[in-house]
């Protein structure tokens, strides 16, 4: 520590005053960052403030309630405690919260995933705590692999950290394999009896490839996991949770002793908390870990989560207008859908509003929505459902496909001047993603300030802006509720039943997962339904067959590098029926990784290999380059009279063979296609459709999923010597309102 060190901590004391009495703004970041600018090791230098040293909280979902929470033990417990309590989880942000503390005792940490290997270097915590991996922002992070990757470097930056992971997390588990460091295991240890939701963000062993088998899974790819082939299996607990009961008042478990030699002083202890959820099981499981290896009692555990109160809007409780209200953050779809659940302990009549914006802290793609399980809401009765943020459009459409008719709302203020009308026994969640929040949180305390206040406003009374970037045009007038009534659906026609179905065949949704594009399939299905078409949708897993010739239309996905290797072994073995299939007028979509493979070469992780040959067209990494190229994307398409948009997110490189038509041309100003010089995307062969755009492709753009359906009727027809019916005209306002909202954010003429 010198001049530096000095020179820092002075800039920072400057910016701090500078932000909190010139610009009324908290000072969470920026003095840190400046600070790290003047002198990098400033973390470094600022540990000795802390006499017995540190823990860094890390994980994709409650790396904020876990930090926050754990801190309050430790103050429970007479310690002095340094927190970043406000989630600035880069460097800047443990910096700043550094700089601004006196001498403490121990400090908290929330970090960044791929923000730690920055961080732990200089911080050199006692204990890093992993709580688990989701795929988050694929468009920032990428996959999982990475941060897998980057945790395990930042392990070895210090060797003496001590890692405490959820070993029902197999994504945690593997870097516990590979890092050198000291490792301490916790988990469930029973089966919750929890419905699972359709994606999991690991299916396969890391190890060799094979598919994980479970003796039970709590969600995602949380469990009691093995594989078959090579026994990578849930680590002997260290810690672990049991009797756990789950009710709509809250939540209870033992937290098991450990095993002899893990921490002297560390018992059993018991935990009950009046919060929802099986996340919040593995999170207090994770504090109480944490608290026990730190030296705090059990009741120094329970007084804090009585006492737990974060008014950050993460499980916030609110009463507005004689109503209750739960504000809550979800930012992924395994986040969302442990929403729902809670959503759905509620027997009563309720009202949910989702709120999601795609800013840089959210990620731009936000395909993830059809990878969340709306579907769950569809059967619930007595209950109104609201669209809100950024992409209230988006969100709008998906859950159209999920059987509910959403109402588009501005804010929370909105929100609540509609429910001005309905019974205070209604229920309103309020479920946002990571910056739709903030404002959320700061529209609800001020509803809540104002029951109190007397002159204030019936609510409703908003004088808060309609969502950035919301396109106005998309606002059609929506009275508001009334009284709580079952979410409507369009009827379909009751489909003959001499009538054969056409079929469908989702191939290897087990493992071509990504970017929520299996949603092509649900529109496709619905779009059916809806006009009385009978259909049959067969999904075809990993280890399954399926006759080509009874089936009228193929969708084929894309997958991590893993998952889509064994995915390529199958489809290679299927190559000649494949062949058949589309020159037979099979009708079939690609997309991303499986419009690559239908190639003469494409790209599996960072190799060339040899594809279908059903399409001339090769895809290759660009030289030199690991660039991925990721942007929204409005094409003009033969397929469709309106532009078709979508997200492209892909490292590969396709050119097509001479001759060979594009799926569509690149008219946005950003947006990129098969290759960095061709402004094409995709490819049209026969009745084959290939494209990079992810969306999914068919949500926005019904005029493709209609043509698509009439040529695969035209295929059910021929196979049953039949005429082939004409496609009935659908209200697509919604879908055309997403469309408008894009092309118009894109400068795009509609």
């Amino acid at each position: 520590m010198g001049l530096q060190f000095a020179a820092a901590r002075a800039v920072s004391a400057v910016s701090t005053w500078g932000l909190k009495n010139v610009f009324h703004r908290p000072a969470a970041n920026f003095p840190g960052k400046i600070a790290l600018y003047v002198d990098p090791r400033i973390i470094a230098d600022l540990t000795p403030k802390l006499a017995k040293g540190s823990v860094a909280v890390v994980g994709t979902n409650g790396k904020t309630t876990v930090t926050n929470l754990l801190a309050d033990v430790l103050e429970q417990a007479g310690q002095r405690v340094v927190c970043n309590r406000t989630g600035a989880n880069l460097d800047s942000g443990v910096a700043t919260a550094l700089l601004h503390a006196g001498p403490s005792d121990w400090g908290v940490f929330e970090t960044d995933e791929l923000w730690l290997a920055k961080i732990l270097p200089h911080l050199k915590a006692n204990y890093v705590v992993l709580l688990n991996l989701f795929r988050d922002q694929l468009d920032r992070v990428g996959e999982i692999d990475r941060i897998q990757d980057s945790i395990v470097g930042a392990l070895a930056s210090s060797p003496d950290t001590v890692l405490v992971y959820n070993a029902d997390d197999p994504l945690c588990a593997m870097i516990a394999e590979r890092a050198e460091n000291r490792s301490i295991a916790f988990g469930v240890a029973q089966d919750m009896g929890l419905p699972q939701n359709t994606v999991a963000d690991a299916t396969m062993c890391q190890r060799c490839s094979s598919m994980f088998e479970y003796a039970f899974r709590q969600y995602g790819q949380l469990g009691d996991f093995h594989c078959p082939t090579c026994g990578f299996s849930r680590a002997s607990l260290d810690f672990a949770a049991e009797d756990v009961r789950l009710s709509t008042d809250g939540l209870s478990f033992q937290l098991g002793k450990p095993q002899q030699g893990v921490a002297a002083n560390a018992g059993a202890f018991s935990v009950r908390a009046p919060f929802s959820g099986a996340y919040m099981v593995y999170n207090l499981a994770a504090v109480g870990v944490a608290a026990s290896l730190l030296g705090c009692s059990n009741d120094a555990l329970q007084q804090a989560i009585d006492a737990f109160d974060p008014q950050n809007g993460r499980l916030q409780s609110y009463e507005i207008a004689g109503r209750s209200a739960l504000l809550n953050l979800a930012k992924n779809p395994t986040g969302f859908n442990q929403n729902l659940k809670i959503i759905l302990q509620d027997e009563g009549p309720k009202a949910v509003a989702f709120f999601v914006n795609d800013k840089e802290g959210d990620g731009r793609d936000i395909s993830w929505l059809w990878d969340i399980d709306f579907e769950e809401l569809a059967a619930e009765r007595d209950l109104l459902v609201f669209a809100g943020g950024i992409r209230r459009n988006d969100l709008q459409v998906r859950l159209k496909y999920a059987g509910l008719d959403a109402q588009l709302i501005d804010d929370a203020h909105d929100l609540f001047g509609r429910l001005s009308n309905v019974p205070a026994e209604v229920k309103a969640y309020l479920i946002a993603n990571y910056t739709a929040l903030p404002p959320v949180h700061t529209d609800m305390d001020a509803l809540a300030a104002a029951e109190t206040a007397p002159s204030a406003g019936a609510p409703g009374a908003s004088g808060t802006p309609a969502a950035a970037d919301a396109s106005d045009a998309s606002q059609a007038p929506v009275a508001a509720a009334s009284a709580p009534s079952a979410s409507q659906v369009p009827p379909a026609a009751d489909p003959s039943d001499s009538e054969a179905p056409l079929v469908i065949a989702h191939l290897f949704p087990d493992l071509l997962n990504l970017y929520g594009d299996g949603g092509n399939v649900r529109i496709l299905e619905r779009r059916l339904r809806d006009r009385g078409v009978a259909v049959e949708v067969k999904r075809v897993n990993h280890g399954q067959s399926v006759d080509l010739a009874d089936v009228d239309l193929v969708f084929l996905g894309g997958g991590p590098d893993r998952e889509q290797r064994l995915a390529s072994a199958e489809l290679m073995r299927m190559r000649d029926e494949l062949r058949a299939f589309v020159e037979d007028d099979g009708v079939l979509l690609a997309i991303c990784g499986g419009y690559q493979i239908l190639g003469k070469e494409w790209l599996l992780g960072d190799e060339v290999v040899e594809g279908l040959g059903i399409v001339d067209m090769t895809t290759e990494r660009a030289a030199g380059s690991a660039d991925r190229l990721i942007d929204n994307i409005v094409l003009d398409s033969p397929l469709a009279q309106m532009p078709v948009v979508g997200y492209e997110n892909h490292a590969g490189r396709t050119r097509l063979g001479a001759g060979v038509q594009a799926f569509g041309r690149v008219v946005s100003s950003v947006g990129h296609g098969n290759n960095d010089d061709d402004k094409q995307d995709g490819v049209l062969y026969k009745n084959v459709v290939g494209t990079y755009l992810h969306g999914p492709l068919l949500a926005k753009n019904p005029q493709v999923a209609d043509a698509l359906l009439a040529r695969a009727l035209e295929r059910r027809a021929a196979r049953a010597e039949v005429p082939a019916p004409s496609l009935a005209a659908l209200d697509d306002t919604v879908e055309k309102a997403a469309n408008e909202y894009l092309c118009k954010r894109l400068n795009v003429r509609v």
